[in-house]
Order: C-alpha cells, then sequence, then structure tokens
C-alpha cells in the first residue's frame, strides 16, 4: 500500500501538485482522471522518483520514499511504464525484456531470467512471436505490450501504468485492458492513469479524480461511474445517459 500526505511538486516556479492526499491499496487496481494538464503524469513520476517533490510517500506504512531517487524505488519494486513507451528503437524484443533485469537489479541468473521471460511471453505471446524482431519495427501496441513487458521483468510489486492507450485502435484498447486485469489478478498493485475514463472505471476498484494538482473528487469506481458530475466531465452526458 502507498500512502500520500501534503504531495507537492514544481515545475520551476510552477507548482503542479498542490497537497495531494490519496492511497492506492494494496493488491487492488487505483485509476487517476483528470482532464490533460491536471497533474496525473505529475504525480506519477513523483511515486517513482522521476522529479523531485515535498511532502510524504509511504510504503506499507513502513518506508518513506520522498528522498530517494528513481532507481532506489525501482528497487522497491515500484515500477514506471512512462507515457510514450520509450522503448530502445534499435534492441530486439527479447534485449528490450532483458533491460528490465539488468538495468534495476542487476542480471539475476539464468533461470530466473528465463522464468520471467516466459510469465511475459505468456502474457503477451505477440512478443515471443517476435522476439527476435528491432522495437522500432513494431506497431504502437506491439510497442506498449513490449513497454509493460519490460516492467513486468523487474518483478514490481507496485506498477504505475501512464497512459497505456495513447494511439491504440479501439480494438487494441481493449485487448489491453484485459492485460491489465489479468496483470493485477496475479495480485499486482496497479495506478492507472488513462484517457479512457470509461474504461479505466470499469476494470478499477477506486477512482480519484484530479484537476489542477488537487483531488477533487474519489471513490469506488462503481459509483464514480454513476456519480452524474463525473459522467459528465469524463464520460459525456448522452453516453453516460445511455449506459
Amino acid at each position: 500500500m502507498i500512502k500520500i500526505r501534503d504531495l507537492h511538486a514544481y515545475y520551476g516556479p510552477i507548482e503542479a501538485l498542490k497537497g495531494i492526499d490519496m492511497v492506492i491499496e494494496k493488491g487492488k487496481i487505483t485509476c487517476l482522471i483528470g482532464s490533460n494538464g491536471a497533474g496525473k503524469s505529475t504525480l506519477m513520476n513523483s511515486i517513482s522518483g522521476a522529479i523531485t517533490h515535498k511532502g510524504s510517500i509511504m510504503v506499507d506504512g513502513q518506508t518513506e520514499i520522498v528522498k530517494k531517487n528513481s532507481r532506489q524505488i525501482a528497487r522497491m519494486g515500484i515500477i514506471q511504464v512512462p507515457e510514450g513507451r520509450h522503448v530502445f528503437p534499435g534492441l530486439s524484443v527479447e534485449e528490450n525484456l532483458q533491460t528490465g533485469t539488468i538495468v534495476w537489479h542487476g542480471y539475476f541468473g539464468k533461470k530466473s531470467y528465463e522464468a520471467e521471460l516466459e510469465m511475459v511471453y505468456e502474457l503477451f505471446p505477440r512478443l515471443k512471436e517476435r522476439r527476435r524482431q528491432l522495437a522500432w519495427s513494431m506497431s504502437g501496441g506491439e510497442q506498449q505490450m513490449l513497454a509493460i513487458g519490460r516492467a513486468l521483468m523487474a518483478r514490481p510489486e507496485i506498477l504505475l501504468l501512464d497512459e497505456p492507450s495513447m494511439g491504440l485502435s479501439p480494438l487494441l484498447v481493449g485487448e489491453m485492458f484485459e492485460k491489465i486485469v489479468e496483470i493485477n489478478k496475479t495480485g499486482m498493485t496497479i495506478l492507472l492513469n488513462e484517457q479512457n475514463a470509461r474504461l479505466a472505471m470499469k476494470i478499477s476498484d477506486f477512482t480519484y479524480v484530479i484537476e489542477q494538482g488537487r483531488i477533487k473528487m474519489s471513490g469506488p469506481s462503481p459509483e464514480m461511474r454513476n456519480n452524474p458530475r463525473v459522467a459528465e466531465a469524463y464520460l459525456g452526458k448522452q453516453a453516460w445517459q445511455h449506459e
């Protein structure tokens, strides 16, 4: 579990997060929704240590991570898949996956590596089919699978997914969300920042609405989906009335 209290983050003189309080429950999917520039990605980057911030981010009620760097946080099992995928274009699929083990933990033995690799290939069979293919030549959906697979190779306990459906076709969006649910069913805690609010709230357990760097609303996802204010702002009034 991650408990965040009075979190502030800045880009130069601009305050991007203005006292965020939230809880990410262990083994659950927590989603963030809000308009562009609301602070959702900034919140994820703060948790992963990618940007400086102040306040409190407590893991499992014991470890304060605000002053830790991104590598230290990753080694604790908090792994982010950033917006835009960021795979290594000149490496093959399998080489990209291997970097997930080396960058965060160091190479952890052939048998263990092969077990992790097989787990990723079972989740994403398309990656196994294309394991020798260079990442640059893959479709956007395949690159997103690769980015998530690489994160899973690091053996995360908490997975931060930033806009996983961005740029994907409707068919691939549905497939991607099915995979996220599969990952969560293994017991993994997931924080999901997603532009597709309808699907994000459908698969998640709890939803936070962020606007202008503050939490505006929060609640169990089924309740939030049926909240007229949330529905009109993020689902579209007409769409909500036909739910």
